[in-house]
Parts: structure tokens; C-alpha cells; sequence
């Protein structure tokens, strides 16, 4: 080293040292830098494992309840499929995978490597797991504490993003056959007895309606009473969020014919008495 840059060296050394003595720089612990980058961590993975559980409750949500269901209708059962649809758990997916990825971004992480491939790392890495979590029993726990007889915390924060599988809709409705009559049925829904007017529907029905069906039906509410336009009966087990909502509501008892109404069902589109 020659006399200039130690002379140099010297005069930055001195600067410094009077900055901090004046004031203007502050010394820090290495333990205050350990603590930052762990509650970077900390907040990192937090926030991936709130995307995997997120995402885990939307395919959950999207498999048990009736909102896939009404594609089946085609173009008439978009609107309910829109209104159907977790629009609150889809967004808070969004919303904790662009909070890891500026975690990502903001940390030392993305100048070891491209951030862009961090983003795809990171989003496939939600999606994979949060399918393997979907496998699991979590989300249907979830929804029981949710709506079940043991409210509690974990039914408190997430009753929120799961009720729109089982609140009221305008343009569709899903629930369990208990009467049916000459025109009409009454079912049981998570939300109490419907009565389903089937004088407007569209096309025949092709399926038996006898009471302990389960059916899907897209039309439109009147007042207290639903018209349907098009009518499927479909299995319980394609609607397990709705045949819990209905158990959870009047039990696990069957319709008995003779108290909740006729024993009729209809044939294609033709109401005959047994």
C-alpha cells in the first residue's frame, strides 16, 4: 500500500469514526441483523403457508360445493356459477403469494438468483402443495368447525371465506328432496326449506324426483319460492358441503312420505302419484 492510499484509508477511517461519535451512524448488533433476517423468514414462510392452505380450501371449495356444478347447465348456469364462486378465497390466494413475493424480492434471496425463476419456483411450489393438501382431511375439518356445533377460532377466521357454499343464491339452488307435488317440490337447504316451482322449466326432466333425491336447479328466485328453468338430480356425494349444510340443519333422519308431503315423484316432466 503506497503513502496516497493509506493516507486515503486514514481519512475515511477518521470520517467514520466521526460520524459515529456525532451521531450520524449508529452501530448495530450482528443480533439485530440475525433477528431482521429471521422475521423475514418468519414472515416468508407464514406467508407461503397461508397461500398452500388458501389454495388447498379453494379446490376443497370448489369440489364440495354446487358451484362446478352449474356449468354442467351450460350458459344458463354461468350467472350462478359466478355467484357461487370464492371469490374471497381466490383473492386471498392472490394476496399472500404477492406478499411472499416481495418478501423474495426485498430479501438477499433474489440477488443470488433471477427473481423471475423464484416466482415460478414459488407458485408452483403453492400450487403442488396445496393439491397434496387437499388429499388431506384439513379443509373438511375446517369447514365442520366453521359451521359445526364446536364454533371456536379456527371456524371464526375462516367461516368468512367458506360461507358463500352455502348461502342463498338468486339464479341457483341445491338441496335435498322432501316433497313433491303436482308442479312443485319443497327441499331442505343449509338454509332452511325451499319450495322449487317447476312449471317454467325448460326442458323435461329426465330423471325420477322422489323425496331423498338431492337435485341442482338453476332459475330464479321469487319472493320465497325458486322457478326452475332446468333441473338435474344428482348424487349426495357430488355435494358434500351441501349435504352436510342440510344435516347439520335437520339432522340425519330420511323423509318420511306422508308427513313432509305426497310420495310422488316425477318422470320425465310428469307428475305420478304412487
Amino acid at each position: 500500500m503506497n503513502y496516497m492510499e493509506e493516507k486515503q484509508n486514514n481519512k475515511l477511517e477518521e470520517k467514520v469514526m466521526g460520524d459515529i461519535k456525532g451521531g450520524k451512524l449508529k452501530l448495530r448488533s450482528r443480533y439485530i441483523f440475525l433477528a431482521e433476517k429471521l422475521g423475514v423468514g418468519s414472515a416468508l414462510t407464514l406467508s407461503i403457508l397461508l397461500a398452500v392452505l388458501f389454495f388447498s380450501l379453494a379446490l376443497f371449495y370448489l369440489k364440495a360445493s354446487d358451484n362446478l356444478i352449474y356449468l354442467s347447465f351450460g350458459s344458463l348456469g354461468f350467472y350462478a356459477f359466478l355467484e357461487s364462486f370464492p371469490y374471497l378465497l381466490v383473492v386471498s390466494l392472490i394476496v399472500f403469494i404477492f406478499i411472499a413475493g416481495l418478501i423474495i424480492k426485498k430479501s438477499d434471496l433474489s440477488y443470488k438468483k433471477p427473481f423471475g425463476y423464484l416466482a415460478i419456483g414459488l407458485i408452483v411450489f403453492i400450487l403442488a402443495a396445496g393439491s397434496v393438501l387437499a388429499f388431506t382431511n384439513i379443509a373438511e375439518d375446517i369447514e365442520q368447525q366453521s359451521f359445526g356445533p364446536g364454533f371456536g377460532p379456527v371456524g371464526f377466521i375462516f367461516r368468512p371465506f367458506l360461507q358463500n357454499g352455502l348461502d342463498e343464491r338468486n339464479g341457483g339452488i341445491a338441496g335435498k328432496v322432501v316433497e313433491v307435488d303436482n308442479g312443485y317440490i319443497i327441499i331442505q337447504t343449509p338454509r332452511g326449506l325451499t319450495k322449487v316451482d317447476l312449471s317454467e322449466l325448460e326442458t323435461p326432466l329426465k330423471e325420477q324426483l322422489q323425496a331423498g333425491s338431492f337435485i341442482i336447479a338453476i332459475g330464479e328466485k321469487k319472493g320465497d319460492v325458486f322457478e326452475a328453468h332446468s333441473l338435474h338430480v344428482v348424487n349426495e356425494n357430488d355435494l358434500p358441503m351441501i349435504r352436510r349444510g342440510v344435516h347439520r340443519r335437520f339432522g340425519l333422519l330420511p323423509p318420511v312420505p306422508g308427513i313432509t308431503g305426497t310420495a310422488a315423484f316425477f318422470t320425465n316432466g310428469n307428475p305420478v302419484n304412487q
